[in-house]
């Protein structure tokens, strides 16, 4: 039996891996069409590679705003745990941060790119570089591979897997939408948001640890560390919120406001209290001297400039109108978002080969027998964490059971 593997990626290794192990008599070739296998697992993590995420297992779905609950099935049968001991006990040992990213603890993607290069050697697993899949043409239950150039290969296979992750535009889909497949189309998933007409700017390298983000007139919302940067914000709650509002920014063209809720307290009243008993405790000490739920003290300083609250007030002095003040700067403070910057480490899109045309239970394509898919060449995508290659893992995992 020969059995294609297009796409040298995280999911394509996996698939063949895995393939491999089950069908150990079978002929496995990873077809990539660069010269560079691996190359977005190199970058994944900043080089470090977090590889996936140490959450609850029973909580991985909910880290994908698209494709979650279709992969129950996968994580059934291969979930973090189980990404954790595979790489373990292939001579890989890893680290869980307080964040629960799990990284090598070489802290380089290149122990994860070499443990994959070793296992394809010692199952015989043969990679072929350089060759681009133009098209595919099936005959009868078995497939034909049309390459962009001449080439050695036999394009005769028994079995494909395709694997050849995210497509920034639709089409580079086309060649597996002619097999009948639904395309959905992509769009960025995870991307930071530029604010170039925003004065927070200025506060360049503030984390807020614990934040509540908003997108008004809609249910949109994700909560944790957000950073200011020199162009507008970034961090966990931001990318969280732009991978699940992926396609409602997109339609907006990247033109929109959001909401801040500094402090991450989701009750007015309950913020209202804070700051009455901060007045009660601190009648004499100026707004600038005290800074409630500890605030860094520049974003602190900057929310009273906003506010004209002067920072030589005391806050005994606030009066029902300035607490109401603080408390809309506290927890609704509005800023405009101007076009997006795509995270660099982390590229991701949603979109891709609709799940609706694939049986999640196998990968295996309701459109053509004995073709498969893995990875993100699905619409299926997650927010930062390790989510997306624990994505690939499973779904690479189920794709070579070739059930």
């Amino acid at each position: 039996m020969r059995i294609g593997i297009i796409g040298g990626g995280a999911a394509g290794f996996f698939s063949a891996i895995a393939a491999k192990e089950n069908y150990p008599e079978a002929k496995v070739v990873i077809i990539e069409k660069s010269r560079q296998l691996l190359s977005k697992v190199k970058i994944s993590g900043g080089g470090r590679c977090n590889l996936t995420n140490a959450c609850d297992p029973q909580d991985l779905y909910q880290a994908y705003p698209r494709g979650g609950r279709s992969l129950k099935k996968a994580f059934h049968l291969f979930n973090n745990e189980d990404c954790v001991e595979w790489f373990e006990s292939r001579g890989v040992p890893l680290v869980t941060q307080d964040d629960n990213c799990i990284f090598p603890v070489s802290q380089d993607s290149q122990s994860i790119i070499d443990c994959f290069l070793k296992e394809c050697k010692r199952l015989g697993v043969e990679i072929q570089k350089g060759l681009a899949v133009k098209s595919i043409k099936p005959l009868g239950e078995k497939f034909e591979l049309v390459f962009d150039t001449d080439n050695v290969l036999s394009g005769i296979f028994d079995k494909l897997i395709v694997t050849t992750g995210g497509s920034p535009k639709r089409n580079g889909l086309e060649w597996l939408e002619v097999l009948g497949h639904k395309i959905e189309d992509p769009v960025p998933s995870l991307f930071t948001f530029n604010m170039p007409n925003e004065s927070v700017t200025k506060l360049m390298g503030i984390v807020v640890e614990k934040a509540l983000v908003s997108l008004p007139g809609t249910k949109l919302k994700s909560e944790g560390p957000l950073l200011i940067t020199h162009w507008g914000m970034s961090g966990p709650a931001i990318l969280k919120l732009s991978a699940f509002g992926a396609r409602i920014l997109s339609e907006k063209n990247y033109d929109f406001n959001i909401l801040v809720n500094w402090v991450n307290q989701a009750s007015n009243d309950a913020v209202i209290a804070d700051l009455n008993t901060i007045i009660k405790e601190n009648t004499n000490k100026i707004l600038a001297n005290y800074r409630p739920y500890a605030l860094p003290d520049r974003l602190w300083q900057f929310l009273l400039e906003k506010g004209n609250l002067p920072s030589d007030k005391r806050w005994g002095e606030l009066g029902k109108k300035g607490i109401n003040k603080l408390l809309n700067l506290l927890t609704n403070d509005e800023y405009a978002v101007k076009g997006k910057t795509t995270f660099r480490d982390e590229f991701v899109t949603c979109g891709g080969v609709s799940l609706k045309s694939v049986d999640m239970a196998s990968m295996q394509s309701k459109k053509c027998k004995n073709l498969y898919f893995a990875g993100e060449v699905l619409d299926i995508d997650a927010i930062t964490g390790g989510y997306n290659l624990q994505a690939a893992w499973s779904t690479g995992f189920l794709a070579g059971q070739l059930k």
